[in-house]
Order: C-alpha cells, then structure tokens, then sequence
C-alpha cells in the first residue's frame, strides 16, 4: 500500500511539474490530486522519495522537482500511453495522407511531431541501403533516349535519363524491361545490383548494359543514409530557465545530424517506444535532455528512426503516444507505397 501511494505521489509530482514548471510541495499535492491522505502522509512520502532519489528539493524551503531516476520510474510504470484524441487522429491522417513524395512524407511528418509534442522533432530518411526495389519503368522519349524509374520500398523514387547507343524498338524495349523486372523486383539493393550485372549480355549492342550502369548508379547512391529533418526548434524557447543546462547543448546537437542519430538509436520494431531520460543517452553533455523514438516503415519493417529530443521536463506519455502514432502513419503510408 505505501508503495503504490508513493508511487502516486511520485505520478502528480511528474505531473505537475511538467504543467506548472515550477517545484511541487505537498500541500499543492494533496488539493489537486486527491490522494485521500493528510498532507503531513505526504510529506513523509516525499521524504521517502527523495531519500531514494526520485526527486529533489532544488533550494531551501522551495517544493520538489523529479530526478531522472524519478521520470524513469514514472515512464517505466505508465499502465497506459495517453491515447490522442480523435481530432488529433483525424488531423495527423489528413495531413500526411496529402503527401506526394518520400521527401513530402517526412518533411510533413518532423512539422506534425513538433506541433503536437511542443518539442524538437527529428525524423530519419528511411535507410536506403536496406530497402528492397518495389518497381522499375522505362519509358521511351525518343528512339535513342530511355527514362528510367526506380521505386524502392522506402517510397523513393529515382530518375534517370539513359543514352543508348541504338535505336530501341517497341519489341527490344519489351525484351529489356522483362529482364530489367526479373532481376531486381523483390531484391535488396545489394542483390539487385549483382542479379542486374548478371543479365548484361557478353555481347550486344551495348543498350542493356547502358541501361543496367544507369540503374546500378541509382541503387548505389546513399545519400540519404544519413539524411535527417529537424523541425520545431522554436519550442526550445520554452525552455528559457533552463537555458544553459538543457537548450544551448541541445541546440548545438541540432547543428550536427551525426549526434541526431546517435541520439535516436537503432530503430526499433513492433511499434515499441523507446525512452531515453538524461544521462542514459550517448552523450555527457546532453545530460538534460530526454529523447522519445521509435522505428519506422512498411509491413513492420523498421528501416529509419523518429522522435523528439528535449529537456528532461516533458509531457511523456503525450509524447510518446504522438511518436507512435505519426510513426504507425508513416509506416502505412510506406506499405501503400
């Protein structure tokens, strides 16, 4: 029984001092929350809880603020993430459901986190090197020039313009499509790459094999490995008490995308929530900042990461239900292609 009160009075600690941005004491307490105990229960509680280092007392005769022992506990035993609301459902669905392109989807997907967090979001290209060739087209533009379209799992699209050494015929440009479908659709990029170098004929007019270097080009082509959007960095500005501690080193991590990525972790699967509380992440001098993630990508294949990063001091079952949440929407968005 004191365990499960204590671990309430911990609950509206967290709470409130995530509303109010100001310390909590047991009075305050006891009048919004209910407990159904003197303040002076409270209080011993609170002791108790600080002995354990689950919060603190910031200066003297001030109320208590949570430790990053005490938001692990506190994210640790949510039965439940706070659902969103069916407006918030309805608007996340719309405004990504207008999306025309890869790019579009994360772009729109890093303004949607920050808007409903109130945080800096960050959201991961989808890994190319790890997707799977979804399509291939080509289409004649002229008797000697070929446009080539790649469309990979990921959602990405490729272009390129070929220049062929001979005039392609209706029945030749047929011929090299079913041999350009066979061996890419369905593969990984590293084993489409080997299937299309195979089928290059030992001789011909050398139109497959201009074809084949072309498509090989855009599947070897990483640049968005690493690539990343950030969105939301005003929200920082919220966060002004907490300035040297908590946004001026967050805000030169914003600069490097190495960092970013550290700091969002691996992408998980399953649709897990992955929380990281202040000094459980990679990096000593982001010791204030808490980070909310999780994988992302079609038919539960997590191929890239998005979250948010901010202050220690957030709304985390809020936040973590909206990063599931755009998550799960991206990922549908993928498996629909």
């Amino acid at each position: 029984m004191q365990e499960d009160r204590r671990l309430a009075v911990l609950r509206a600690i967290v709470e409130d001092y995530v509303h109010t941005e100001e310390p909590v004491g047991s009075k305050a307490l006891v009048e919004r929350h209910g407990l159904g105990v003197s303040p002076a229960t409270v209080r011993n509680d609170m002791a108790v809880l600080e002995d354990e280092g689950y919060i603190r007392q910031p200066h003297t005769s001030a109320g208590r603020v949570p430790t990053d022992k005490g938001y692990r506990m506190f994210v640790d035993r949510l039965t439940t993430v706070k659902p969103l609301s069916s407006a918030e459902k309805r608007a996340i669905s719309s405004f990504l459901d207008g999306a025309v392109d890869l790019d579009d989807v994360v772009q729109r997907s890093v303004r949607l986190l920050s808007q409903l967090t109130r945080q800096v979001a960050v959201v991961q290209y989808p890994t190319f090197s790890r997707s799977t060739v979804r399509h291939v087209e080509l289409v004649a533009l002229a008797p000697r020039r070929l446009l080539v379209v790649l469309i990979l799992s990921t959602g990405r699209v490729e272009q390129r313009v070929v220049e062929l050494p001979a005039d392609l015929s209706d029945d030749t440009l047929a011929d090299l499509r079913r041999l350009v479908l066979s061996a890419a659709v369905g593969q990984t990029i590293a084993d489409a790459m080997t299937e299309l170098r195979a089928a290059v004929p030992p001789v011909g007019d050398g139109t497959t094999a201009a074809v084949v270097e072309v498509l090989n080009d855009a599947l070897g082509d990483e640049r968005s490995d690493h690539k990343i959007a950030v969105g939301g960095t005003a929200n920082l500005a919220r966060y002004g008490d907490s300035f040297d501690s908590a946004v001026r080193p967050l805000l030169e991590a914003l600069e490097e995308h190495v960092v970013l990525l550290k700091l969002l972790g691996e992408a998980g699967t399953g649709g897990l929530v992955t929380v990281r509380i202040g000094a459980e992440g990679p990096y000593e001098e982001l010791a204030s900042t808490s980070v909310v993630s999780t994988g992302y990508g079609p038919a539960d294949e997590s191929l890239a990461t998005l979250g948010i990063v901010g202050p220690t001091r957030m709304d985390y079952p809020g936040t973590m239900a909206a990063v599931r949440a755009v998550a799960r929407y991206v990922s549908r968005i993928l498996d629909e292609g």
